[in-house]
């Protein structure tokens, strides 16, 4: 019973630190050009793109912004979007 219990407790723990770990998403509007490249799919030259549309355009209003930028196509935003946020 108490071996159940121990099993259960650690599953429990691990499944909400794996759900913590996995809501942490990159804030388009403020990450560097370096925190960008953690990204998978995003490399120097997408990165300070990013950075680059930034400052010249002002903060993204959505993710799909993205699309906007020189390089950056549909597929690319779909594939990084559920890792990326707008907002903190």
């Amino acid at each position: 019973m108490f071996k159940k219990w121990i099993v259960s407790l650690l599953l429990a723990f691990s499944l909400s630190s794996f759900a913590a770990y996995a809501a942490d998403k990159i804030n388009i509007n403020t990450a560097s050009a370096d925190e960008l490249q953690l990204l998978n799919g995003v490399g120097p030259s997408t990165a300070n793109a990013i950075v680059e549309y930034r400052e010249q355009n002002g903060a993204f209003a959505n993710v799909e912004d993205l699309a906007n930028i020189k390089g950056i196509g549909e597929k690319k935003v779909a594939n990084i979007a559920e890792n990326v946020t707008v907002s903190d």
